[in-house]
């Protein structure tokens, strides 16, 4: 089967040619769990490739933030982190879209400026490693998704609860709560959905 040097997906697959780059203010950091698995229906490439102002690290720990933007200066009181949402306190249908909580896992206001927002790409266990391996992530403020609809996946892949989104929708849905313009978001939905109808057609 023959694979696309840019994306790495199957050339049944590959939406190299339909993905149009989109500016946003908000940096998208995304960190990837090098064994992430799910190579043919994974986002996380096509999302970087949609976004001009984003960032796709694969590995399993960094020094720090400053370190994997490549600058000298970063203020981590303007970048959150997706949280994973363990351990939040209250439920979860009563909160915001988009919901900023403290580290004991209390909801809280949103920060004044956020510059970036961190996604972790892999498995629930391979997030959770991630997560642990990089206590600098501990220290930023954090946000979980509560999202109006369940992924696009369905059946393609069981997600572990049912607010579980691929790194692109978490994406889109962050983006759109953050006051991007919609076209972005659409467009990154839009790309998956074509994504999992090529690998659903070419399953059949």
């Amino acid at each position: 089967m023959n694979h696309c040097e840019t994306c790495h997906k199957s050339t049944t697959l590959c939406l190299c040619d339909v993905v149009q780059p989109h500016k946003t203010h908000t940096h998208i950091l995304i960190l990837q769990h090098p064994q992430e698995p799910d190579h043919e229906i994974g986002s996380a490439l096509l999302a970087h490739q949609a976004l001009e102002n984003s960032t796709l690290k694969i590995g399993l720990s960094w020094r720090n933030l400053s370190a994997l933007l490549n600058k000298k200066t970063v203020d981590p009181t303007r970048w959150v982190v997706l949280y994973l949402g363990s351990g939040i306190k209250g439920d979860i249908k009563k909160l915001e879209q988009l919901q900023f909580v403290s580290k004991r896992g209390h909801p809280t206001e949103k920060p004044k400026k956020i510059e970036g927002i961190i996604i972790l790409d892999g498995t629930w266990s391979q997030a959770k490693t991630l997560w642990w391996r990089n206590a600098w992530l501990l220290k930023l403020p954090r946000a979980i998704l509560n999202p109006a609809h369940k992924s696009l996946y369905r059946e393609l892949r069981k997600e572990p609860r049912k607010e579980c989104l691929s790194t692109i929708e978490s994406i889109a849905d962050t983006l759109d709560v953050l006051g991007e313009s919609p076209k972005v978001s659409q467009h990154l939905r839009d790309l998956f959905s074509q994504l999992l109808m090529r690998y659903r057609k070419n399953k059949k």
